[in-house]
């Protein structure tokens, strides 16, 4: 998909069925639990909830999308709740373009959204900015999710695989999307995996 149509997604009157206009509860619940401390980099932010979520937990955070719709959005959502988040249109295959690292990253429905050969891109630009140490929280759909709406769905055999060099999967739980959309999926969630995977 170009960037052209990644900025059609996110126009006024159409609310893509990611955009649930909160947090997913998964990553709530990693907030809560302290995962979001430090420098954070939200990839594929859209329109900055995760980014704002670890904001609000005293985190430094960068969110970056290529959308720039979906940057204005976010950067307007920040502004209105008096948060301090660095928004920044890009492309996450490129992060070294942020000129920035950082200790732990939130991925909520990006790395689903990749070819093979932009996943292994994304993964080694994800590790040229994550510290030693740092952690990937990241939730891609699952192939427990029944149809054929929306991205590709992901094995935890793939996730093992993508992450398999300089990387440990230290766990890979089920999970959930909600979604803003239910007549396109078979309820008011979709099938995931919420992975966490740290960076040797």
């Amino acid at each position: 998909m170009t960037t052209h149509d990644w900025n059609s997604i996110y126009e006024a009157d159409y609310r893509p069925p990611w955009d649930i206009g909160r947090p997913q509860p998964a990553f709530v619940r990693l907030a809560e639990s302290g995962a979001f401390t430090g420098r954070v980099l939200d990839a594929g932010c859209g329109t900055g909830e995760h980014a704002l979520l670890a904001a609000g937990s005293g985190a430094e955070v960068v969110g970056l999308d290529v959308s720039a719709r979906a940057i204005e959005q976010a950067t307007e959502k920040a502004a209105a709740r008096g948060l301090d988040v660095r928004f920044e249109v890009g492309d996450a295959t490129n992060l070294r373009q942020l000129d920035a690292t950082f200790n732990a990253s939130i991925d909520s429905g990006l790395f689903h959204v990749f070819n093979d050969d932009d996943r292994a891109k994304y993964v080694a630009s994800l590790a040229s900015v994550l510290e030693p140490g740092g952690t990937c929280h990241l939730m891609c759909f699952s192939e427990n999710e029944v149809g054929n709406f929306g991205p590709r769905r992901v094995t935890q055999a793939e996730l093992r695989s993508a992450f398999s060099d300089g990387w440990t999967v230290t766990n890979i739980v089920p999970s959930a999307f909600e979604v803003s959309r239910r007549d396109e999926f078979s309820g008011s969630t979709a099938e995931a995996w919420l992975a966490t995977i740290t960076r040797h």
